[in-house]
Formats: C-alpha cells, structure tokens, sequence
C-alpha cells in the first residue's frame, strides 16, 4: 500500500509562518542556485544553516557568504583546506566530507532542499527525514533506489515531503488528497528532449553536445541524457507511485513538446486537472519554500496566446526503451529500481566520456536488471550494497560494448 506525499493530519506547519531556518543540501547546482535566488529576494523571511556542494570550493563560499551561511560543506574532503581559505576571516564553519554532509543535514533547518544528485544524496536526506524536517526533495535516487524505505521513514518520524521535480509538483498542486479514490489516473508530461521528433535511425551517431542541448530546461548533463533518453521519465514514474496514493497502472507518460502543462491528475468524472506555467524552476521550487502558501517568483507569466498551441504525442517505446524498462522495474519493485538507477548512472557517465554509443545506454542498464537477482530491501545499507553491486556489473558490461 503507498503512503501519500501529504497525510494532513500529521503535516508540520510549524514552518509556515513568516520565516524559515534553511538549508541546500547540492547549493552550486541548477535547482540550488535557483532557490538561492529566491531567497535572497526577501532575505528577512530566511536564516540558512547549511550549504553543501560536491566540489565547487569557489561557487559554495560565494554562495556562504552571501546567504550568511552558519556552515558550509564540500563534499570533496581534499578540498577542505581550499574550503577553510577562501571562508577565512568569517564566521562560517568549513567542513568536508560524507560524514559532514550529513552533520548539514542534521542541524535544525525547518526547510531542507534535497538536490544533491545521484545517490550520494540518500543519507543526508534521510538524516533530515530522521528529525521529522520538511523536505524539498529534487534527489530522484531518494526514491526511486529506496522509495519504499524512504517513505516508511517519512511516515515514522512525522516528516514532510514536498516535490521540486515540476511534474510531482505539478500533481501535488492539483491531487485531492482527501479523495484519492476519486482519482483515476496520473499523466506525467514528458518534452522528450531534444530527439523526441528523429527518427531512430538518426540516433547511433548522437554525440554527448547534442544529447545535453535541451531545449526547454537547463539542466546539468546527466539529467540532460536521461531527459534525451526518456529515462529521466521513467524515473519520474517510479516516483510517482511512491509519492501519490495510487496504483501503478494509473501511472501514464505523455509527450508534451512546449512543456507548458507539467502534469494532469485525472478523474473519475471525467475532469482533467493539469497545473501549467513557463519552464522555469524557481516556481515549483518556490510552491514547496512558500508552502502552504504561495509566493512571488521573478518567473516569466504564461502568456497562452504566445504559446499558439500544445502537442501531445504518444511517446516511441521503440525509440525510447527506457519507458519499458523502468515500467517493468516499477512491477518487480524491491531492489530492481536501485539496479536501474545505478546502472543508468554508469552508462550515462560512460556515454558522456564517449566510451559508448547513446543507444547503448538502455542496452546495458537492461542487461545490468538481467544479471543480478532482486530482493527486498530492509535499510539504507541494503540500498548501497545493491547499488554498489549494479556499478560493478554494470562497468563490466560495458567493457564489451565497443563505440
């Protein structure tokens, strides 16, 4: 049985006045860098505690400084020195390190930002989850290496767990929680990237530049393949299942080009409730900062008549076998989802290095599911065995594929 994104009987809303104690778990990144910027338009509503970055020394001690910053944390540690002398003459504490990481995590932040990418972020968000904080969550591998685990913790310590992903967001905005019955199904749109209208045989040959162009998000590489690769959905759709309370064929996967409506709850009555806007992160990020109110973001106004009109495209499972793989992943369920993950983020890197072909990507993520048995997982060290054992088979594989 899924356990909702929203009980609101047990929600906290004692953060929803009119100040927050904050913290960013991956600041330097494409989703920390825009809530930091809504920050600082109304400074006095926020105190950050923490920030944290993987290895941009220069970017986090700008970003400490500015925000006044009670800690700061590299996770790199042969960077702490670097971390220490460009904070030097503050009084900001310099830290490094996965265990320092979690220390961020940790401090009494009434609103944490999850967006450090890949599984590295799984134990700090589950230290914030720990101390029933309020979560942003934009970390994918939260849920999808160990959304069932994740989730329990969520529910055992009175946490609360809002979604930055804009199509999550966008469900959640128009969701009735208090008739989930009534629901019958979720549409999560899709922009398919930037090969969602080539034809398949034009893809063997598709190099790193033109897969990470996309061309309505700005995003970070890897998400920029995943979203070229129609995983990036995929992942969205296991998500999904374990964010809102419904069943996993009422999950479904549109192509929407102009990525204006970013997602659709429909009902039993034959109601479609979509949420629309520009694509600009800072609002869905700024509906989870706000919540549950809303506040006033620099975004760009949807102006409809500018648009002229909205596609909606079936995707090409044929083009784009991710959509099956993860749909299959979503069914088995246990340790599945974290060989996916894992596997995906082996074979994206080796893409992005040129060592493989871009269709080879689901090629080896499928023949990763196919070499190791799944299980159950009962706790976060089972989610980092399996997900250390897919890298492993999943690196070997690849050694075989030649470009």
């Amino acid at each position: 049985m899924n356990i909702g994104v929203r009980d609101i009987d047990r929600v906290n809303l004692s953060s929803s006045g009119d100040h927050k104690t904050i913290t960013v778990l991956g600041s330097t990144g494409s989703i920390g860098c825009n809530t930091l910027d809504l920050i600082a338009r109304e400074p006095e509503k926020y105190t950050v505690k923490a920030l944290t970055a993987n290895s941009n020394v220069a970017e986090l001690a700008k970003q400490a400084k500015e925000h006044k910053a009670e800690m700061a944390v590299i996770a790199d540690d042969s960077k702490l020195d670097d971390l220490k002398t460009a904070l030097s003459g503050t009084n900001i504490i310099a830290a490094a390190g996965k265990d320092a990481l979690n220390e961020a995590a940790d401090m009494p932040a009434d609103w944490v930002m999850s967006s450090i990418v890949g599984a590295a972020g799984l134990r700090p968000t589950l230290t914030a989850v720990r101390r029933g904080a309020t979560i942003a969550l934009a970390n994918k591998e939260c849920l999808v290496c160990a959304g069932e685990f994740m989730m329990e913790q969520v529910d055992a310590n009175n946490a609360t767990l809002l979604p930055v992903d804009s199509e999550h967001n966008a469900i959640f905005q128009v969701f009735d929680f208090d008739e989930a019955e009534k629901v019958d199904k979720i549409t999560l749109t899709a922009s398919g990237g930037p090969f969602w209208n080539r034809d398949v045989s034009e893809l063997g040959d598709i190099t790193p530049e033109e897969a990470v162009k996309h061309p309505n998000w700005s995003m970070g590489a890897k998400i920029s393949v995943d979203s070229a690769t129609m995983m990036n959905k995929g992942l969205e759709l296991i998500e999904a299942f374990y964010m809102f309370p419904v069943e996993k064929d009422q999950l479904d996967i549109i192509i929407h080009p102009q990525s204006i409506i970013h997602s659709m709850v429909s009902y039993i009555d034959g109601s479609v409730l979509a949420q629309l806007g520009t694509p600009d992160m800072r609002i869905p990020i700024s509906y989870t900062l706000g919540w549950p109110h809303r506040i006033k973001t620099p975004s760009k106004k949807l102006d409809l008549t500018e648009i002229g009109k909205l596609e909606f495209i079936k995707p090409d499972e044929v083009k784009f076998p991710s959509i099956n793989i993860t749909r299959e992943v979503l069914q088995k369920g246990g340790s599945a989802p974290t060989i996916l993950n894992a596997s995906n983020e082996v074979a994206v890197s080796a893409f992005l290095n040129g060592k493989i072909r871009f269709l080879d990507i689901a090629k080896i993520v499928g023949h990763t599911l196919d070499k190791i048995t799944v299980h159950h997982m009962n706790s976060l060290s089972d989610v980092h065995d399996v997900d250390e054992e897919a890298r492993i088979v999943a690196g070997e594989i690849i050694t075989g594929f030649t470009k």
